[in-house]
Formats: structure tokens, sequence, C-alpha cells
């Protein structure tokens, strides 16, 4: 349901952020803690030299390697088998080395034995959304949401879910068009009014207009214009002005639309430029 590449960005950013908590070493840290912090801290180090090594790799010491570390989650959870957390990393680790079923189990047993961990509801609903299922795992990133609101990328998957998965949730008569437009657009403005600095969500946010019936141009406009001022560097300045005159054609502001097109000048852009002009050409023939 989710890109590829959206996928592994959340599974670097979940297991970094599984990780950072556990690495502080905490002073009350009891016997079971301090053994999922060294085999997340194992883990850790294991595949960032996986990765560093990765033309290199001597894949018969790495997977001896991570059957070791698997071995030791199994004894872990053998001696702790009440320890949400360390279902939870088990879980998460089983997602990185591919094993994407036996990871939910492990998740799902985490999230039996403690219910308020976002980061594994949030998992649990991108792997039902993988395995085509979205009207399960809605309920998994809006649960997620509600316990961590201030986190953008639980809105930005519920909104791709929304978006993505359209009909499904159509078809179940339990969203209208218009609640599920709702939901989606706000999901994606979430994101982007959380990460600011996140041109993933911020585009898409932006983008999200041209997905509504009846979008707020001007809305729209301010969104482009924000992401324009943010542009590294001119062909993505120019790339944000073809959308803002897209818009102005929408809007019946043709002038406005003709000027923003004289300055795009870079030759990638050139045939979205020409589309647009021509759009406006048949406006004024008619």
């Amino acid at each position: 349901m989710l890109s590829h590449s959206l996928r592994m960005k959340l599974r670097a950013l979940l297991c970094l952020l599984l990780v950072l908590p556990l690495a502080a070493q905490p002073k009350s840290e009891t016997l079971a803690e301090r053994g999922l912090r060294q085999l997340v801290e194992r883990q850790r180090a294991l595949f960032e030299r996986m990765e560093r090594n990765r033309g290199h790799l001597d894949e018969a010491s790495a997977r001896a390697q991570v059957e070791q570390i698997t071995s030791g989650y199994e004894a872990l959870l053998r001696d702790n088998p009440e320890f949400a957390a360390g279902y939870a990393a088990y879980g998460f680790m089983l997602r990185r080395i591919g094993m994407d079923k036996e990871s939910a189990a492990m998740l799902l047993k985490a999230n039996q034995l403690d219910p308020d961990i976002p980061l594994v509801k949030n998992q649990l609903g991108n792997f039902l959304a993988e395995q085509g299922r979205p009207l399960e795992a809605v309920n998994y990133f809006i649960a997620a949401i509600k316990l961590a609101p201030a986190e953008p990328l639980y809105h930005y998957q519920l909104g791709t879910l929304l978006y993505e998965a359209r009909d499904d949730f159509l078809k179940s008569g339990d969203w209208t068009a218009e609640a599920l437009e709702k939901a989606m657009h706000e999901a994606f403005r979430q994101a982007a009014e959380l990460a600011p600095d996140r041109i993933e969500f911020t585009y898409r946010y932006a983008e999200s207009f041209y997905d509504l019936r009846q979008p707020d141009w001007e809305a729209a406009l301010a969104a482009w214009g924000k992401l324009e001022e943010q542009a590294r560097s001119p062909a993505e300045q120019q790339t944000m002005r073809l959308h803002a005159a897209n818009i102005f054609i929408k809007m019946g502001r043709a002038e406005h639309a003709r000027l923003l097109l004289s300055t795009i000048t870079e030759p990638h852009l050139e045939a979205q430029k020409q589309k647009l002009v021509a759009q406006l050409d048949a406006a004024n023939d008619k």
C-alpha cells in the first residue's frame, strides 16, 4: 500500500526511535531492560556495519551474527514473557530482516501487553496496509496518532493510506467521499504543520489540494508559495512556480499564470510549461 521508499524510510526511523531511549542507560535499569539495551546496541552496530560494507559484505558472517542476536531475543523473551518492550524490539528487528509475518506476531504480542506504544500501533498499521487490509490498518494509524499526536509521520501515513485505498474505504460504507477527503487532507496538513522542514510532508500537503473536489485554491497558492520560499535550487523554485501557475489557470487568472510561466527556464520543465501554455491558449480561443 505504501511506496517502497517510504517503507524503507519508515523502518529506519522506527528502529532509530526505538533504540534512542534504550541507549540512555537509566539508573534504575532492570536486568531485562539491560539485556534488551545490549541486544539493540549489538543490532544497531551490526546493521550499520552491513550498510557501510554493502558492496563487500561477508554474508555468511552477517547471517551468523543476525542469528546470534535473534537467539538473544528468544532467550530474553523466554525469561521475560511479559516484557512488552522486548517483543516490540524483536518485532522491529524481524521486520528489518524481511520476516514480516513473524514481526507482526511479535508486535501484536507487544500491543497486547502494552496498548500504549504508538510505534507498535503504527508499524502494525503499516504491515496491514502492505497486506492490502486498509480498513484494519486505519484503526492502528489513528490509535498511534491519539497516543503521539505530535509525530508528523503518523499523520502522513494516515493521509497516504486514505488516499491510496480510497475505493476500499468508500465501498465499506463507513466513509463518505466528503469525510474521506477531509480526513486525508487534514492528515497531510497536520504532517506539514508539525514538520515544516520536511519537504516530503509539505509537498504532499500542497499536492493534496488537487485531490479535493472543491479545493481552497487560495490556500493551495499559499502552500506552493511557502514551498518556493524554502526551495534550495532554481529548479526547485521553478517546479513550485509551475504548480502555482497551474492553480492560477484553475482560478481563471490567466495573466498571473502567464507571468509565472514566463519565468520558467529550466529545460527539464519545458514540457510541463508548454502544457500549461496550451491550456491558456485554448481558453483564450474560446
